[in-house]
């Protein structure tokens, strides 16, 4: 099952439910949470080094670091407590008059600022000052904590962070002011979107994620699209299976349309990712030059003729009809190139032909520099959009900044208010459908930052829908295997330097390891 990531809003309606309708106190939520904290903790202490310094806030996120400090102390761990403010209320206030009545070091900063002067490789800090309550960026004795974390960490000093990495937004993943740069993150009863997507991946390290009691009926109280992280398992059983009388015409036919001079290898590495990613059959079309210039690439690969010059214009659409009757699925952009009536043309072909089409690179960009977005929500084509961050941009004439400060949620409304299903390409891509349903992709390298990385993704999305699967099934183990093959490519060959070509034959690894 694909592991479900919540927002802050959604997390505390959970919260709300669990106490209200199932009546199981805060406090005992609590002390379920540090009592995690405490068992992850001791998993990555030696038993030579066990200094621990828990860096409490001022909410639940403090009193959880202040269960977990009781629980280490009890384990026998060297323990010290610093706070951001000497009185908390609530459930953390039980819990800080229970720690100074065992006799726990806990001061309130600047206090006990010696105790990092004391940390050395091998001794932990826990990271309990904000959880999914932060809505400013963190100021105060909160900031002069993160920075010295931060610096300690430097030196070899292991963070553990609480939920959240104090100062990474709960939603967006964004850091407006400071951070914690965990090692490690310890979600509590589900993994927050913020450490899922966004920068706060990078600041978060690796997540685990603890049960804290939290019903899971109390889920069924969560309405709406759901947001989940995707696993391995859910990718591979989303292919379809092949029988032993399985042959190429079942495969599905991918169209590939091709149009830029001087841009044939983009086209063809789009159909050569098709072909790698099971589709019985690519041909490639366009103006005769390009088509075959695009076919020197494989001899696999068929070409049929538009004829005429110049960029796709809309008196190229009856023989775009033809060339698509019967197949299974049409990849447009790669190696397409604009011109004046390059938007009308496309927008005349989703209404036109009923196969799946990916719209990526240059058709994006057509549509961008048009009055045709709106028309995406008439096509009676399938459609997957598949922008990086810049097409993403330009398609909504807005900035690469806006679009990054909340990948999710933009991508949610941009699926649902145009009817498509849209990968939004880049580190943890994010795949959204039109019933609002999202997936964040959790494989992929910086490695993959090379050209021709999104063509792969537009064959591979391409081939799996002429094998008829939905666009919202093919998108999502398109996005998962295209991730994965710079992987396992990584693996064999180092990140630096890897191309668009080792990615098509990374999909044969891919493949073979899916292999049923």
């Amino acid at each position: 099952m694909a592991r479900r990531v919540v927002t802050s809003a959604e997390m505390r309606r959970l919260d709300e439910v669990t106490i209200g309708a199932f009546g199981i106190p805060a406090i005992a939520l609590m002390e379920n949470a540090g009592a995690a904290v405490a068992r992850f903790a001791l998993r990555r202490l030696s038993s030579r080094e066990r200094r621990v310094l828990i860096l409490c806030g001022p909410g639940n996120n403090g009193g959880d670091g202040l269960v977990a400090a009781r629980h280490l102390s009890q384990a026998g761990a060297e323990v010290s407590i610093l706070l951001t403010r000497g009185e908390l209320k609530g459930e953390a206030g039980v819990n800080l008059a229970i720690c100074r009545k065992l006799g726990l070091d806990a001061r309130v900063w600047p206090e006990g600022r010696g105790r990092f002067e004391a940390l050395c490789a091998g001794d932990l800090v826990i990271d309990a000052i904000f959880g999914t309550g932060l809505t400013r960026p963190p100021e105060g004795a909160s900031r002069e904590l993160i920075e010295a974390a931060n610096a300690v960490r430097q030196r070899g000093v292991h963070i553990l962070a609480v939920d959240l990495p104090s100062g990474v937004d709960g939603d967006s993943g964004q850091t407006p002011g400071v951070a914690v740069r965990a090692d490690e993150t310890i979600a509590l009863a589900l993994c927050k979107q913020g450490v899922a997507t966004g920068p706060g991946v990078e600041f978060a390290g690796h997540v685990e994620v603890a049960d804290i009691s939290i019903p899971k009926a109390a889920q069924a109280e969560l309405t709406g699209p759901t947001t989940s992280l995707l696993e391995e398992a859910d990718a591979r059983s989303l292919l379809p299976p092949r029988a032993l009388d399985f042959h190429k015409g079942r495969a599905g036919h991918v169209v590939v349309l091709t149009g830029a001079p001087g841009k044939s290898g983009a086209a063809a590495m789009t159909a050569l990712a098709a072909l790698s990613s099971g589709a019985g059959l690519v041909t490639l079309v366009g103006r005769e030059a390009e088509v075959a210039a695009a076919r020197r690439w494989s001899p696999e690969l068929m070409g049929a003729v538009i004829e005429g010059d110049g960029t796709l214009s809309p008196e190229d659409l009856p023989r775009l009809v033809e060339l698509c009757a019967g197949k299974g699925a049409l990849a447009v952009g790669p190696g397409l190139a604009v011109g004046a009536g390059t938007a009308e043309a496309l927008s005349a072909l989703m209404t036109a032909v009923r196969l799946p089409i990916v719209l990526d690179a240059d058709a994006l960009n057509a549509l961008a520099q048009s009055d045709h977005l709106d028309e995406l929500k008439r096509s009676l084509a399938p459609l997957v959009l598949t922008p990086h961050p810049k097409e993403m941009a330009r398609l909504l004439r807005t900035t690469v900044a806006a679009v990054q400060a909340d990948r999710v949620a933009l991508a949610r409304r941009f699926a649902m208010a145009r009817g498509v299903t849209l990968i939004l390409k880049g580190a943890r891509s994010v795949v959204a459908d039109k019933s609002g349903e999202v997936a964040i992709n959790p494989t992929g390298n910086p490695g993959m930052a090379t050209a021709g990385a999104g063509d792969v993704l537009t064959g591979c999305v391409a081939a799996l829908c002429a094998q008829s699967l939905p666009p919202w099934s093919a998108a999502r183990a398109a996005t998962f295997a295209h991730g994965l093959s710079g992987d396992l490519t990584r693996e064999r060959r180092g990140e630096l330097g890897l191309t668009a070509g080792d990615l098509i034959d990374g999909l044969g690894l891919v493949w073979r390891r899916w292999k049923r």
